[in-house]
């Protein structure tokens, strides 16, 4: 089994090239998916969540209200960590069961969105960080992702600087460009994961 850590700053395309590495044959573990399942209405997480944050966090028919938590938690460090507490040990044992079930030959490409902020590039085989600069990552937010200016930026802000992404890369995939300038790219990286 090869483990692969990807990850890249938020709007910078981490799922476009998870996609690719998709098609390419690689177990996907989507550390963002994860996230929602252990928090779906019913699960010990949400309860968590609701206990910490409170039940104004909840949409009307007992979801998870994510805009909601995320602005409370994206502009303060303190209200993030109490999340993170709760979340990622549950996504942690989540994707340990999901690797597990993938098999000895396989690539198995975990998907975090917060892998160097958590130092879990050890963990991996190889670290691929999908690499976009912050002016491209704000546009994609705000026309794509329909952010106001501000929560973009404080999201961006929460996260790991590029700087940092980039000390612990093993492949750097530019996703700056056109779409068609991506494919070559992820194609190479699976062509060193699967000589």
């Amino acid at each position: 089994m090869v483990k692969v850590g990807l990850t890249g700053g938020i709007g910078a395309g981490k799922s476009e090239v998870s996609r690719l590495f998709a098609e390419y044959g690689a177990v996907i573990i989507d550390a963002d998916r994860i996230s929602r399942e252990v928090v779906e209405p019913g699960t010990p997480g949400l309860e968590a969540v609701v206990a910490e944050f409170g039940e104004e966090i909840l949409t009307a028919d007992g979801t998870l209200d994510r805009q909601r938590l995320g602005s409370l938690v994206f502009s303060d460090t303190e209200r993030l960590a109490a999340l993170n507490a709760i979340i990622h040990p549950l996504v942690g044992r989540r994707s340990a069961e999901l690797e597990r079930a993938a098999g000895e030959d396989a690539v198995v490409v975990h998907d975090v969105p917060l892998l160097v902020e958590n130092g879990l590039a050890p963990l991996y085989d190889m670290v691929v960080i999908v690499d976009a600069s912050p002016e491209t990552q704000l546009d994609r937010l705000v026309r794509l992702r329909g952010m106001d200016e501000g929560e973009a930026r404080a999201r961006m802000a929460a996260q790991a600087t590029r700087e940092e992404r980039l000390a612990v890369a093993d492949a750097v995939i530019d996703n700056d460009g056109p779409l068609e300038e991506l494919e070559p790219q992820v194609r190479k990286v699976w062509e060193r994961l699967r000589p």
